[in-house]
């Protein structure tokens, strides 16, 4: 299946900005949906849509700081840029320390803004390898049987099959069944392999 071409999600309830900065953004190549509302955000976004959000602080009904709440609970994962015409510092590391990309102050300088949008759509597309990454390990994992799964924890732990074996009060022969049918579903060859993608994915569990 193709992989999808980012866009820039403009989120604005000033129409002149949301003009300006799709115009601007059109004209260096990139797709732009330009939103008045948190509201037509959520309803025109979906998440396996790749690439980010220009996102202003304060609007009508449902602020900026209040959408990207939401998308934290949600676990959605696009990364935001903030424009604000009203900053103040606490509201700024409120919305860093949640996850913000940027924090910029209404007038800013293109350039600004568009270092900006590059760094997000790369941060969004090497979060999306990592997903899917981890996704692949899932699967992997989940088609292993119970007791193949008893043995994968006793081989990243290192301990040798005829330790394995008597642990688990089997034979070594039927350990290294196992351990073939262990690397084949998680299509690994050593098992510093099979330990090394085990482990992130519990890291980034």
């Amino acid at each position: 299946m193709a992989t999808r071409e980012p866009v820039v999600f403009i989120v604005d309830d000033d129409f002149a900005v949301r003009d300006s900065l799709a115009l601007s953004l059109y004209s260096v190549g990139y797709r732009v949906r330009c939103c008045e509302s948190v509201k037509v955000f959520l309803k025109a976004y979906e998440p396996n849509q790749p690439g980010c959000v220009v996102l202003d602080v304060c609007m009508p009904e449902n602020t900026g700081l209040e959408l990207q709440e939401y998308l934290v609970s949600e676990q959605v994962d696009i990364p935001i840029i903030f424009i604000t015409g009203h900053a103040d510092v606490p509201t700024a590391v409120r919305a860093v320390k949640q996850g913000a990309v940027d924090f910029l102050l209404k007038p800013f300088n293109f350039e600004t803004l568009l270092e900006c949008v590059h760094k997000a759509i790369d941060l969004d597309q090497v979060k999306r390898a990592e997903r899917a990454q981890r996704d692949t390990i899932e699967k992997r994992l989940a088609s292993l049987t119970p007791r193949e799964r008893d043995v994968l924890n006793k081989v990243i732990e290192g301990k040798l099959n005829k330790v394995i074996a008597a642990e688990l009060g089997v034979s070594i022969r039927t350990v290294e069944i196992h351990r073939a049918r262990i690397m084949s579903k998680m299509r690994v060859r050593r098992a510093t392999e099979l330990a090394r993608l085990v482990l992130m994915l519990r890291r980034s569990s």
